[in-house]
Protein backbone atom coordinates (compact mmCIF):
# COMPACT_ATOMS: atom_id res chain seq x y z
CA UNK A 1 0.00 0.00 0.00
CA UNK A 2 1.07 3.57 -0.55
CA UNK A 3 2.18 5.57 2.50
CA UNK A 4 0.51 8.83 3.58
CA UNK A 5 3.62 10.66 2.43
CA UNK A 6 3.37 9.07 -1.05
CA UNK A 7 -0.19 10.35 -1.29
CA UNK A 8 1.00 13.79 -0.18
CA UNK A 9 3.63 13.73 -2.92
CA UNK A 10 0.92 12.75 -5.39
CA UNK A 11 -1.22 15.69 -4.29
CA UNK A 12 1.78 18.00 -4.59
CA UNK A 13 2.53 16.85 -8.13
CA UNK A 14 -1.13 17.05 -9.13
CA UNK A 15 -1.57 20.60 -7.82
CA UNK A 16 1.68 21.78 -9.37
CA UNK A 17 0.83 20.13 -12.68
CA UNK A 18 -2.64 21.69 -12.62
CA UNK A 19 -1.20 25.16 -12.01
CA UNK A 20 1.35 24.78 -14.79
CA UNK A 21 -1.21 23.57 -17.32
CA UNK A 22 -3.76 26.19 -16.29
CA UNK A 23 -1.24 28.89 -17.02
CA UNK A 24 -0.34 27.35 -20.35
CA UNK A 25 -3.94 26.89 -21.49
CA UNK A 26 -5.20 30.34 -20.61
CA UNK A 27 -2.69 31.57 -23.13
CA UNK A 28 -3.87 29.11 -25.79
CA UNK A 29 -7.49 30.17 -25.28
CA UNK A 30 -6.63 33.86 -25.30
CA UNK A 31 -4.54 33.38 -28.45
CA UNK A 32 -7.54 31.93 -30.28
CA UNK A 33 -10.05 34.51 -29.04
CA UNK A 34 -8.40 37.90 -28.57
CA UNK A 35 -4.60 38.21 -28.63
CA UNK A 36 -4.35 38.41 -32.42
CA UNK A 37 -6.31 41.68 -32.47
CA UNK A 38 -4.50 43.16 -29.45
CA UNK A 39 -0.89 42.29 -30.29
CA UNK A 40 -0.94 41.82 -34.08
CA UNK A 41 -3.36 44.43 -35.50
CA UNK A 42 -3.02 45.61 -39.07
CA UNK A 43 -3.23 42.07 -40.44
CA UNK A 44 -6.26 40.31 -41.87
CA UNK A 45 -8.05 38.06 -39.32
CA UNK A 46 -6.45 34.82 -40.57
CA UNK A 47 -2.91 36.22 -40.48
CA UNK A 48 -3.49 37.78 -37.07
CA UNK A 49 -4.73 34.45 -35.71
CA UNK A 50 -1.76 32.60 -37.22
CA UNK A 51 0.68 35.09 -35.69
CA UNK A 52 -1.05 34.78 -32.33
CA UNK A 53 -0.88 30.99 -32.53
CA UNK A 54 2.79 31.23 -33.54
CA UNK A 55 3.55 32.72 -30.12
CA UNK A 56 1.73 29.68 -28.69
CA UNK A 57 4.09 27.49 -30.72
CA UNK A 58 7.23 29.44 -29.72
CA UNK A 59 6.85 28.25 -26.14
CA UNK A 60 7.01 24.67 -27.38
CA UNK A 61 10.37 25.32 -29.01
CA UNK A 62 11.75 26.32 -25.61
CA UNK A 63 10.40 23.19 -23.91
CA UNK A 64 13.10 20.70 -25.09
CA UNK A 65 15.80 23.10 -23.91
CA UNK A 66 14.08 23.43 -20.54
CA UNK A 67 13.62 19.67 -20.43
CA UNK A 68 17.34 19.04 -20.95
CA UNK A 69 18.44 21.73 -18.48
CA UNK A 70 16.02 20.90 -15.68
CA UNK A 71 16.30 17.17 -16.38
CA UNK A 72 20.10 17.29 -16.10
CA UNK A 73 20.03 19.11 -12.77
CA UNK A 74 17.07 17.03 -11.61
CA UNK A 75 19.19 13.90 -12.09
CA UNK A 76 22.17 15.54 -10.39
CA UNK A 77 20.69 17.75 -7.64
CA UNK A 78 17.20 16.36 -7.14
CA UNK A 79 13.66 16.35 -8.50
CA UNK A 80 12.12 18.53 -5.78
CA UNK A 81 14.32 21.61 -6.15
CA UNK A 82 13.81 21.70 -9.91
CA UNK A 83 10.03 21.48 -9.51
CA UNK A 84 10.00 24.45 -7.14
CA UNK A 85 12.01 26.45 -9.67
CA UNK A 86 9.83 25.52 -12.67
CA UNK A 87 6.63 26.50 -10.87
CA UNK A 88 8.08 29.84 -9.77
CA UNK A 89 9.29 30.72 -13.28
CA UNK A 90 6.04 29.71 -14.92
CA UNK A 91 4.01 31.74 -12.42
CA UNK A 92 6.11 34.88 -12.87
CA UNK A 93 5.89 34.72 -16.66
CA UNK A 94 2.13 34.16 -16.64
CA UNK A 95 1.47 37.02 -14.24
CA UNK A 96 3.60 39.26 -16.47
CA UNK A 97 1.38 38.50 -19.49
CA UNK A 98 -1.58 39.90 -17.56
CA UNK A 99 0.30 43.21 -17.23
CA UNK A 100 1.64 43.53 -20.78
CA UNK A 101 0.78 46.66 -22.78
CA UNK A 102 -0.87 46.04 -26.15
CA UNK A 103 0.25 47.06 -29.63
CA UNK A 104 -1.89 50.18 -29.52
CA UNK A 105 -0.03 51.29 -26.39
CA UNK A 106 3.66 50.66 -27.20
CA UNK A 107 3.73 49.41 -30.78
CA UNK A 108 6.05 46.61 -31.87
CA UNK A 109 7.44 46.24 -28.34
CA UNK A 110 4.19 44.54 -27.30
CA UNK A 111 4.52 41.39 -29.44
CA UNK A 112 8.25 41.24 -28.65
CA UNK A 113 7.54 41.22 -24.91
CA UNK A 114 4.85 38.61 -25.48
CA UNK A 115 7.31 36.34 -27.26
CA UNK A 116 9.86 36.77 -24.43
CA UNK A 117 7.51 35.73 -21.64
CA UNK A 118 6.21 32.84 -23.77
CA UNK A 119 9.76 31.53 -24.07
CA UNK A 120 10.10 31.62 -20.27
CA UNK A 121 6.79 29.77 -19.94
CA UNK A 122 7.87 27.05 -22.35
CA UNK A 123 11.31 26.71 -20.78
CA UNK A 124 9.85 26.15 -17.32
CA UNK A 125 7.11 23.78 -18.48
CA UNK A 126 9.79 21.72 -20.23
CA UNK A 127 11.19 20.77 -16.84
CA UNK A 128 7.88 20.49 -15.00
CA UNK A 129 6.30 17.43 -16.56
CA UNK A 130 9.17 14.97 -16.15
CA UNK A 131 9.82 15.99 -12.56
CA UNK A 132 6.17 15.87 -11.50
CA UNK A 133 5.68 12.43 -13.01
CA UNK A 134 8.86 11.01 -11.50
CA UNK A 135 8.19 12.36 -8.02
CA UNK A 136 4.84 10.56 -7.96
CA UNK A 137 5.80 7.36 -9.77
CA UNK A 138 9.03 6.90 -7.82
CA UNK A 139 7.24 7.39 -4.48
CA UNK A 140 4.42 4.99 -5.36
CA UNK A 141 4.04 1.35 -4.47
CA UNK A 142 5.16 -0.61 -7.59
CA UNK A 143 1.64 -2.10 -7.80
CA UNK A 144 0.09 1.39 -8.01
CA UNK A 145 2.51 3.23 -10.28
CA UNK A 146 0.09 3.24 -13.21
CA UNK A 147 -2.58 4.93 -11.10
CA UNK A 148 -0.18 7.47 -9.56
CA UNK A 149 1.23 8.45 -12.93
CA UNK A 150 -2.27 8.78 -14.35
CA UNK A 151 -3.48 10.99 -11.50
CA UNK A 152 -0.62 13.43 -12.15
CA UNK A 153 -1.68 13.55 -15.79
CA UNK A 154 -5.17 14.68 -14.81
CA UNK A 155 -3.48 18.01 -14.06
CA UNK A 156 -3.85 18.78 -17.76
CA UNK A 157 -7.61 18.32 -17.43
CA UNK A 158 -7.95 20.28 -14.20
CA UNK A 159 -5.84 23.11 -15.62
CA UNK A 160 -7.82 23.27 -18.84
CA UNK A 161 -11.11 22.98 -16.95
CA UNK A 162 -10.23 25.92 -14.72
CA UNK A 163 -8.98 27.98 -17.66
CA UNK A 164 -12.10 27.35 -19.71
CA UNK A 165 -14.45 28.04 -16.80
CA UNK A 166 -12.84 31.43 -16.29
CA UNK A 167 -12.97 32.30 -19.97
CA UNK A 168 -16.53 30.99 -20.27
CA UNK A 169 -17.54 33.46 -17.55
CA UNK A 170 -15.48 36.32 -18.96
CA UNK A 171 -16.84 35.99 -22.50
CA UNK A 172 -20.20 37.05 -21.09
CA UNK A 173 -18.75 40.50 -20.50
CA UNK A 174 -19.48 43.17 -23.10
CA UNK A 175 -17.02 42.65 -25.95
CA UNK A 176 -15.30 45.98 -25.32
CA UNK A 177 -14.70 45.16 -21.64
CA UNK A 178 -13.43 41.66 -22.42
CA UNK A 179 -10.93 42.98 -24.96
CA UNK A 180 -9.73 45.86 -22.81
CA UNK A 181 -9.27 44.21 -19.40
CA UNK A 182 -11.33 41.01 -19.03
CA UNK A 183 -8.83 38.74 -20.80
CA UNK A 184 -6.13 39.76 -18.27
CA UNK A 185 -7.94 38.34 -15.23
CA UNK A 186 -7.01 34.65 -15.75
CA UNK A 187 -3.33 35.58 -16.07
CA UNK A 188 -3.31 37.70 -12.92
CA UNK A 189 -5.28 35.08 -10.99
CA UNK A 190 -2.42 32.64 -11.56
CA UNK A 191 -0.49 34.28 -8.69
CA UNK A 192 -2.94 32.77 -6.20
CA UNK A 193 -2.59 29.30 -7.70
CA UNK A 194 1.20 29.49 -7.74
CA UNK A 195 1.28 30.40 -4.06
CA UNK A 196 -0.85 27.35 -3.22
CA UNK A 197 1.30 25.09 -5.40
CA UNK A 198 4.56 26.25 -3.84
CA UNK A 199 3.17 25.85 -0.33
CA UNK A 200 2.39 22.17 -1.02
CA UNK A 201 5.48 21.42 -3.08
CA UNK A 202 7.97 22.74 -0.50
CA UNK A 203 6.69 20.26 2.10
CA UNK A 204 7.38 16.98 0.28
CA UNK A 205 10.47 14.79 0.49
CA UNK A 206 12.85 13.97 -2.33
CA UNK A 207 12.25 10.94 -4.58
CA UNK A 208 13.43 7.66 -2.97
CA UNK A 209 14.73 6.40 -6.33
CA UNK A 210 16.85 9.53 -6.68
CA UNK A 211 18.12 9.21 -3.10
CA UNK A 212 19.14 5.61 -3.78
CA UNK A 213 21.00 6.68 -6.91
CA UNK A 214 22.73 9.49 -5.00
CA UNK A 215 23.91 7.01 -2.34
CA UNK A 216 25.65 5.17 -5.14
CA UNK A 217 27.40 8.38 -6.13
CA UNK A 218 30.82 6.78 -6.32
CA UNK A 219 29.86 4.75 -9.38
CA UNK A 220 27.89 7.63 -10.85
CA UNK A 221 30.89 9.95 -10.86
CA UNK A 222 32.57 7.64 -13.35
CA UNK A 223 29.82 8.35 -15.87
CA UNK A 224 29.30 11.38 -18.03
CA UNK A 225 26.84 14.07 -16.90
CA UNK A 226 23.20 12.99 -17.34
CA UNK A 227 22.54 15.15 -20.40
CA UNK A 228 25.68 13.83 -22.10
CA UNK A 229 24.84 10.26 -21.10
CA UNK A 230 21.39 10.57 -22.67
CA UNK A 231 22.69 12.12 -25.88
CA UNK A 232 25.41 9.48 -26.20
CA UNK A 233 23.60 6.30 -25.27
CA UNK A 234 19.84 6.91 -25.26
CA UNK A 235 19.24 9.20 -28.23
CA UNK A 236 17.26 6.56 -30.15
CA UNK A 237 14.89 6.17 -27.19
CA UNK A 238 14.43 9.93 -27.00
CA UNK A 239 13.54 10.00 -30.70
CA UNK A 240 11.10 7.10 -30.47
CA UNK A 241 9.43 8.61 -27.40
CA UNK A 242 8.95 11.94 -29.15
CA UNK A 243 7.32 10.25 -32.15
CA UNK A 244 5.17 8.07 -29.87
CA UNK A 245 3.74 11.29 -28.42
CA UNK A 246 2.77 12.81 -31.80
CA UNK A 247 -0.87 11.68 -31.88
CA UNK A 248 -1.48 12.65 -28.25
CA UNK A 249 -0.28 16.19 -28.84
CA UNK A 250 -1.86 16.72 -32.25
CA UNK A 251 -5.30 15.46 -31.21
CA UNK A 252 -5.33 17.35 -27.92
CA UNK A 253 -4.25 20.74 -29.23
CA UNK A 254 -6.43 20.55 -32.32
CA UNK A 255 -9.43 19.61 -30.15
CA UNK A 256 -8.80 22.30 -27.52
CA UNK A 257 -7.21 25.20 -29.43
CA UNK A 258 -7.86 24.89 -33.18
CA UNK A 259 -11.46 23.76 -32.66
CA UNK A 260 -12.37 27.08 -31.00
CA UNK A 261 -11.70 29.02 -34.19
CA UNK A 262 -12.98 26.27 -36.50
CA UNK A 263 -16.25 25.91 -34.60
CA UNK A 264 -17.07 29.62 -34.57
CA UNK A 265 -15.90 30.44 -38.12
CA UNK A 266 -16.81 27.29 -40.08
CA UNK A 267 -19.26 25.12 -38.13
CA UNK A 268 -21.63 27.83 -36.97
CA UNK A 269 -21.00 27.24 -33.27
CA UNK A 270 -20.93 30.13 -30.79
CA UNK A 271 -17.85 30.85 -28.71
CA UNK A 272 -19.58 29.93 -25.47
CA UNK A 273 -20.86 26.65 -26.95
CA UNK A 274 -17.39 25.70 -28.21
CA UNK A 275 -15.89 26.41 -24.80
CA UNK A 276 -18.65 24.29 -23.25
CA UNK A 277 -17.88 21.36 -25.59
CA UNK A 278 -14.17 21.51 -24.75
CA UNK A 279 -15.14 21.77 -21.10
CA UNK A 280 -17.24 18.60 -21.30
CA UNK A 281 -14.44 16.66 -22.97
CA UNK A 282 -11.99 17.89 -20.37
CA UNK A 283 -14.28 16.87 -17.52
CA UNK A 284 -14.39 13.36 -19.00
CA UNK A 285 -10.59 13.09 -18.98
CA UNK A 286 -10.44 13.91 -15.28
CA UNK A 287 -12.45 10.75 -14.62
CA UNK A 288 -11.20 8.56 -17.47
CA UNK A 289 -7.45 9.07 -17.00
CA UNK A 290 -7.31 7.68 -13.42
CA UNK A 291 -9.60 4.81 -14.42
CA UNK A 292 -7.29 3.79 -17.27
CA UNK A 293 -4.27 4.11 -14.94
CA UNK A 294 -5.98 1.93 -12.33
CA UNK A 295 -6.95 -0.54 -15.05
CA UNK A 296 -3.34 -0.83 -16.24
CA UNK A 297 -2.32 -1.82 -12.69
CA UNK A 298 -5.15 -4.35 -12.45
CA UNK A 299 -4.34 -5.92 -15.82
CA UNK A 300 -0.71 -6.23 -14.75
CA UNK A 301 -1.25 -7.42 -11.17
CA UNK A 302 0.73 -10.62 -11.78
CA UNK A 303 4.05 -8.76 -11.80
CA UNK A 304 6.10 -5.92 -13.19
CA UNK A 305 6.43 -7.46 -16.66
CA UNK A 306 2.66 -7.92 -16.88
CA UNK A 307 2.19 -4.29 -15.77
CA UNK A 308 4.55 -3.07 -18.48
CA UNK A 309 2.71 -5.10 -21.11
CA UNK A 310 -0.71 -3.84 -19.99
CA UNK A 311 0.44 -0.21 -20.04
CA UNK A 312 1.75 -0.61 -23.55
CA UNK A 313 -1.43 -2.30 -24.81
CA UNK A 314 -3.66 0.48 -23.43
CA UNK A 315 -1.31 3.13 -24.82
CA UNK A 316 -1.50 1.56 -28.29
CA UNK A 317 -5.27 1.11 -28.11
CA UNK A 318 -5.71 4.81 -27.41
CA UNK A 319 -3.42 5.76 -30.31
CA UNK A 320 -5.42 3.50 -32.64
CA UNK A 321 -8.60 5.27 -31.57
CA UNK A 322 -7.05 8.69 -32.18
CA UNK A 323 -6.09 7.54 -35.68
CA UNK A 324 -9.62 6.71 -36.85
CA UNK A 325 -11.91 9.01 -34.83
CA UNK A 326 -11.02 12.48 -36.23
CA UNK A 327 -13.31 11.96 -39.25
CA UNK A 328 -16.31 11.20 -37.05
CA UNK A 329 -15.40 14.09 -34.72
CA UNK A 330 -15.37 16.66 -37.52
CA UNK A 331 -18.55 15.22 -39.05
CA UNK A 332 -20.40 15.44 -35.75
CA UNK A 333 -19.07 18.95 -35.11
CA UNK A 334 -20.54 20.03 -38.47
CA UNK A 335 -23.88 18.32 -37.81
CA UNK A 336 -25.53 21.34 -36.22
CA UNK A 337 -26.90 19.14 -33.42
CA UNK A 338 -25.66 19.80 -29.89
CA UNK A 339 -25.90 16.21 -28.63
CA UNK A 340 -23.96 14.87 -31.63
CA UNK A 341 -21.28 17.50 -31.21
CA UNK A 342 -20.98 16.54 -27.55
CA UNK A 343 -20.77 12.85 -28.47
CA UNK A 344 -17.91 13.58 -30.85
CA UNK A 345 -15.88 15.42 -28.23
CA UNK A 346 -16.50 12.76 -25.58
CA UNK A 347 -15.46 9.92 -27.91
CA UNK A 348 -12.27 11.68 -29.00
CA UNK A 349 -11.27 12.58 -25.45
CA UNK A 350 -12.05 9.04 -24.22
CA UNK A 351 -9.53 7.33 -26.51
CA UNK A 352 -7.05 10.13 -25.91
CA UNK A 353 -7.35 9.45 -22.16
CA UNK A 354 -6.31 5.80 -22.58
CA UNK A 355 -2.99 6.85 -24.07
CA UNK A 356 -2.40 9.83 -21.82
CA UNK A 357 -3.17 7.80 -18.67
CA UNK A 358 -0.54 5.15 -19.37
CA UNK A 359 2.07 7.50 -20.83
CA UNK A 360 3.68 8.69 -17.54
CA UNK A 361 4.58 5.28 -16.14
CA UNK A 362 5.30 3.80 -19.57
CA UNK A 363 7.68 6.63 -20.48
CA UNK A 364 9.25 6.84 -17.00
CA UNK A 365 10.49 3.25 -17.18
CA UNK A 366 12.21 3.63 -20.56
CA UNK A 367 15.40 5.08 -19.03
CA UNK A 368 17.62 4.03 -16.08
CA UNK A 369 17.09 5.95 -12.84
CA UNK A 370 20.27 8.00 -13.00
CA UNK A 371 19.25 9.67 -16.30
CA UNK A 372 15.48 9.21 -16.05
CA UNK A 373 14.55 12.87 -15.52
CA UNK A 374 16.73 13.97 -18.43
CA UNK A 375 15.63 11.23 -20.82
CA UNK A 376 11.93 11.50 -20.05
CA UNK A 377 11.93 15.30 -20.27
CA UNK A 378 13.89 15.31 -23.53
CA UNK A 379 11.68 12.74 -25.26
CA UNK A 380 8.42 14.19 -24.03
CA UNK A 381 9.21 17.84 -24.73
CA UNK A 382 10.57 17.11 -28.20
CA UNK A 383 7.32 15.26 -28.86
CA UNK A 384 5.32 18.28 -27.75
CA UNK A 385 7.15 20.39 -30.33
CA UNK A 386 6.55 17.92 -33.14
CA UNK A 387 3.04 16.91 -32.18
CA UNK A 388 1.57 19.74 -30.15
CA UNK A 389 3.07 23.18 -30.54
CA UNK A 390 2.54 23.55 -34.27
CA UNK A 391 -0.63 21.46 -34.59
CA UNK A 392 -3.08 24.41 -34.35
CA UNK A 393 -1.06 26.38 -36.92
CA UNK A 394 -0.79 23.41 -39.29
CA UNK A 395 -4.50 22.68 -38.96
CA UNK A 396 -5.38 26.35 -39.57
CA UNK A 397 -3.15 26.44 -42.66
CA UNK A 398 -4.57 23.17 -44.04
CA UNK A 399 -8.11 24.39 -43.56
CA UNK A 400 -7.35 27.68 -45.31
CA UNK A 401 -5.64 25.94 -48.24
CA UNK A 402 -8.30 23.26 -48.78
CA UNK A 403 -11.44 24.87 -47.36
CA UNK A 404 -12.37 21.51 -45.85
CA UNK A 405 -11.64 19.64 -42.62
CA UNK A 406 -10.64 16.41 -44.40
CA UNK A 407 -7.00 17.48 -44.70
CA UNK A 408 -6.90 18.23 -40.97
CA UNK A 409 -8.34 14.80 -40.15
CA UNK A 410 -5.76 13.15 -42.43
CA UNK A 411 -3.02 15.05 -40.61
CA UNK A 412 -4.30 13.73 -37.26
CA UNK A 413 -4.45 10.17 -38.65
CA UNK A 414 -0.91 10.38 -40.00
CA UNK A 415 0.30 11.41 -36.55
CA UNK A 416 -1.52 8.36 -35.15
CA UNK A 417 0.16 5.94 -37.53
CA UNK A 418 3.62 7.29 -36.71
CA UNK A 419 2.91 7.19 -32.97
CA UNK A 420 1.69 3.61 -33.10
CA UNK A 421 4.81 2.44 -34.95
CA UNK A 422 7.19 4.25 -32.58
CA UNK A 423 5.41 3.00 -29.43
CA UNK A 424 5.72 -0.59 -30.68
CA UNK A 425 9.50 -0.17 -30.66
CA UNK A 426 9.73 1.35 -27.18
CA UNK A 427 10.55 -1.02 -24.31
CA UNK A 428 10.39 -0.61 -20.55
CA UNK A 429 13.35 -1.41 -18.34
CA UNK A 430 12.71 -3.67 -15.37
CA UNK A 431 14.64 -1.76 -12.72
CA UNK A 432 13.32 -3.95 -9.92
CA UNK A 433 15.39 -6.88 -11.23
CA UNK A 434 18.48 -4.74 -11.44
CA UNK A 435 17.96 -3.62 -7.86
CA UNK A 436 17.97 -7.27 -6.72
CA UNK A 437 21.25 -7.91 -8.48
CA UNK A 438 19.69 -9.49 -11.56
CA UNK A 439 20.32 -8.07 -15.02
CA UNK A 440 17.76 -5.49 -16.07
CA UNK A 441 15.50 -6.65 -18.86
CA UNK A 442 13.53 -4.88 -21.52
CA UNK A 443 9.84 -5.61 -21.82
CA UNK A 444 8.02 -5.31 -25.12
Amino acid sequence: MNSPHARKVLLSSLIGSTVEWYEFFIYGTAASLVLGDLFFPGFDPLTGTLLSLSTFAIAFLARPIGGLVFGHFGDRIGRKSMLVLTLTMMGAATFAIGLLPTYDQIGVGAPLLLVLVRIVQGFSLGGEYGGAVLMSVEHADPRRRGLFGAVVNTGIGWGLLLANLLFLALTRLPDEDFRSWGWRIPFLFSAVLVAIGLFIRLKVAESPDFEAARRAEGSRREKAPPVVEVLRHHLAKVGLMSVAYLATGAVFYIATVFSLGYGTDHAGVGEDEMLALVLAGTALTIVAIPLFGWWSDRLGRRGSEAQAASRKRLFLAGVAGMTVLPYAWFGLLDSGIWTLRLLGFLALFAVWSATYATMPTFFAHIFPVEVRYTGLSAGYTLGTVLGGGFAPMIATWLLDRTGDWTAVALYMSAAGVLSFAAALLLKERQEEKADRGEPATLVQ
